[in-house]
């Protein structure tokens, strides 16, 4: 067994592709989600997406043996961005569907994610947000709100679930300004151990008291698990933690007006389903909203 290892947080080369490739698995995930939702209930499929990706870590965290963390406040800061983002996004995300919000509304709700982070950077994490990434917010913003109405039925259903979907944004914000403002160097394999096991610890009590916890193992549901558990949970939520750490919040929340139309491209390739004209011009306002936010200041 190798010695304990170190983590030094540094820009490694790769951190320049990892916004396409964030964007990219991360949007894949949605299309699987959908796919997996049809044989297995929605808190339940998430409480055994979490379960196998602990699985899944333990092994590497045994081997690597990374180095721990010292003191109590780096384990702290660990397990709140786990509760927000594995156990509060997500769990919120479908507490709403399954309280009857369509999911067209849902990612209306929670697409206004780097607005709020834009408002909140300066005064939690010390960022600047100057005026052409403003521009760029806004633009994203309704080039992502075009795509959504465009696409998906805006059925809010009941208060309690549009109460489920804001949580669920405030969720991804407070974790995504934790992790700026607090997150520390910790090897990406002990993070995600952590925190995945937060998850579960949260969901699995949820899935047994509001579910009837149905499984249909199908191979559909087999696959679609693969690829959470593997692209979305471990090297999507790692590109994520990685950029937030090393570059700015606002800006890397940015790259959420895309995931509506990244998504709608690739439900087209993998399950079919149209596209609609007014979806167009809403991705290339969503793509020069990102162009202005992403930009390097001079």
């Amino acid at each position: 067994m190798p010695e304990r290892t170190t983590y030094a947080p540094a820009n490694p080369p790769w951190l320049r592709a990892a916004p396409a490739l964030f964007l990219l698995l991360w949007s894949s995930g949605f299309v699987f989600l959908k796919l997996g939702l049809r044989h297995a209930d929605p808190l339940t499929f998430l409480a055994l997406r979490y379960a196998c990706v602990v699985g899944l870590l333990i092994g590497p965290c045994l081997w690597l043996r990374p180095a721990l963390p010292t003191g109590i406040k780096p384990w702290l800061h660990l397990g709140v961005v786990g509760l927000l983002i594995q156990a509060g996004y997500f769990s919120f995300t479908y507490l709403s569907l399954k309280y009857g919000m369509s999911a067209g509304a849902v990612a209306l709700v929670t697409s206004q994610q780097p607005i709020l982070v834009g408002l909140l950077a300066p005064a939690i994490a010390g960022e600047r947000v100057d005026r052409m990434q403003w521009i760029g917010l806004a633009m994203g913003v309704a080039g992502a709100i075009m795509v959504i109405t465009a696409k998906s039925s805006i059925d809010v259903a009941s208060p309690a679930a549009l109460a489920f979907a804001v949580l669920a944004l405030l969720a991804m914000t407070s974790g995504t300004l934790w992790e700026k403002r607090f997150g520390t160097a910790v090897h990406p394999v002990l993070s995600n151990t952590v925190q995945y096991a937060v998850g579960l610890a949260v969901t699995a009590p949820l899935a047994f008291a509001l579910e009837p916890m149905r499984i249909e193992w199908t191979p559909e549901l087999v696959g679609s698990l693969a690829y959470l558990v593997v692209g979305n949970s471990i090297v999507a939520i790692s590109l994520l933690l990685a950029m937030i750490r090393h570059g700015e919040a606002s800006r890397v929340s940015a790259l959420f007006f895309l995931v509506p139309p990244t998504t709608t491209v690739i439900a087209l390739v993998v399950l079919g389903e149209s596209i609609p004209p007014m979806a167009w011009p809403g991705m290339a306002l969503a793509a020069a909203g990102l162009y202005l936010v992403m930009r390097r200041r001079g």
